[in-house]
């Protein structure tokens, strides 16, 4: 992990704001990381760094701290992918990822209420405290999240009242001393900022938001459970500025709450001296494309969306590879044989049943798993190695033999039989989606008008579609198909033909 370094200089704009003294500004460069805590667990904790060009403050976003709050984990992966001119961001999508898989607040508790203390055999244990060490490091905290109703300052109504949460941006208290900036920090005028900024935007003023101070350490606070939550740890321990936002339930539209979330976040950015590129607010229904299966640990076979899968009673399935129009918050269930999340673990198969593939708490497609026989496709295994150096790699080829789906790493070798016949199916890059790319099977001209170099979807007749001169050996049984990304050559794959 680079280290990051501190300087004393100033962050603009913001010095005056909290009353002239100057903070720590972190020195950064532009480059992300993804860091992945508690992998292959139910618990698996993704952390995102976003590091900007020019050095500036840095501010945690936390998201699904609470599983049952779409609003706030949706909105919070929308940074993961962003640039930033200025300033770093340190991106916690969904911390509570098992509870999300659920759509339940926490499955082992409240998440959000073991800050103070948490118990050395609580399962969120590890998690509480990646999470304190990621406030550490950091400059301001925004904890995401949906809450009930709407938030006003004076009784409206059952749903607006000052016992709501909806709509309103929550702190701690109205300001504090910090003894680690050496200054006085009004989080309240830094919240009404927001507000003001951010309500000049909504034009459905019932929609508006509102500064809400939970007065936390007060003897007589109506919210002394805050005193666990992870704001008033960053404010008591790490003397940092921290807010909890909160969109309201009672707004049906997942997209306005989204886009209520990826405002306020933006303008606390902006009073942080932040300065991105802004995300764009994107949300298709998640629809899964195919699956990478292992049977026995065999290499992998390729089945579609809504597909059968046929094994033998006993037989270990692992899901190694989730193809869909979304990359993070991807799970797999095999229903009444695995556990919550399936993802790339080895399940024994004891009975017929289905792969449920979900986008958080949404299912996007299943494969059927059914007990038979299926064709056993024989390859040898590559090395997986490919060129670095250019934009994007090649992680798989899909490649029907006879109608079969089967995946192959660059490298690796698919053997055939003469007059089988192959379609180049599909390429899996990452980046996902990746363009610029050509598959080219040499020996075989797919275009017989203009020989464009690819060659992915058309049937290859191994007895008859081949140029023997153009193979490996020059005989005829063996041909590379070559990955070309904007003219380079970044991947190989081989055909070996028998018979």
């Amino acid at each position: 992990m680079k280290k990051l370094c501190y300087s004393l200089a100033l962050a603009t704009g913001l010095c005056s704001m909290l009353g002239g003294a100057g903070w720590n500004v972190r020195k950064a460069c532009a480059y992300d990381q993804h860091q992945v805590f508690f992998q292959n667990t139910e618990y698996e904790l993704n952390v995102y760094r976003i590091h900007g060009e020019q050095p500036g403050k840095t501010m945690l976003i936390i998201g699904g701290i609470q599983g049952d709050e779409p609003g706030g984990y949706l909105a919070a992966d929308l940074y993961v992918e962003m640039s930033l001119r200025k300033g770093n961001l340190i991106v916690v999508p969904r911390a509570n990822f098992c509870s999300i898989l659920l759509n339940v607040r926490g499955v082992n508790g409240d998440m959000n209420r073991k800050f103070a203390q948490v118990s050395p055999d609580d399962r969120d244990r590890l998690i509480i405290q990646k999470l304190k060490e990621l406030i550490a490091e950091s400059d301001v905290l925004l904890n995401l999240h949906d809450g009930s109703g709407f938030y006003h300052p004076e009784w409206k109504s059952e749903k607006r009242n000052p016992q709501r949460y909806g709509q309103s941006i929550i702190a701690d208290c109205d300001r504090f001393e910090s003894q680690k900036y050496h200054t006085a920090i009004n989080v309240e005028e830094i919240a009404r900022r927001v507000c003001e900024k951010v309500n000049r935007e909504i034009s459905n003023p019932e929609h508006h938001f509102h500064f809400n101070n939970h007065q936390t350490a007060a003897p007589d606070t109506p919210h002394k459970e805050q005193r666990k939550s992870a704001t008033y740890f960053a404010m008591t321990h790490m003397e940092i500025p921290a807010f909890g936002i909160e969109t309201s339930k009672d707004i049906p539209s997942p997209r306005d709450r989204v886009r209520y979330q990826s405002m306020v976040i933006n303008a606390f950015m902006d009073q942080f001296g932040i300065v991105p590129e802004h995300p764009t607010i994107a949300l298709p229904d998640p629809v899964l494309k195919y699956l990478f299966v292992s049977i026995n640990d065999h290499r992998p076979v390729v089945v579609y969306n809504g597909d059968t899968l046929q094994v033998a009673p006993g037989d270990t399935i692992t899901v190694l590879h989730v193809e869909a129009n979304y990359e993070r918050g991807l799970s797999v269930n095999i229903e009444g044989v695995g556990t919550i999340n399936d993802f790339r673990q080895p399940i024994t198969v004891t009975k017929e049943t289905d792969i449920i593939v979900k986008k958080d708490n949404l299912c996007c497609g299943k494969v059927a798993l059914s007990f038979g026989t299926g064709q056993e496709i024989a390859g040898t295994a590559g090395s997986g190695q490919q060129r670095s150096g250019v934009g994007a790699s090649v992680k798989y080829l899909i490649m029907k033999v006879n109608g079969q789906r089967v995946a192959l790493i660059p490298g690796e070798h698919q053997r055939v039989r003469r007059g089988d016949q192959l379609i180049l199916d599909d390429l899996v890059t990452e980046p996902s989606g990746a363009t610029g790319l050509k598959v080219n099977f040499r020996g075989f001209v797919g275009n017989q008008s203009v020989n464009d170099a690819e060659d992915r979807g058309y049937t290859i007749d191994t007895a008859r579609d081949l140029l023997p001169r153009y193979s490996k050996d020059s005989c005829g049984t063996s041909y590379s198909i070559e990955v070309l990304y904007n003219g380079v050559r970044i991947a190989d794959f081989f055909v070996d033909i028998a018979g």
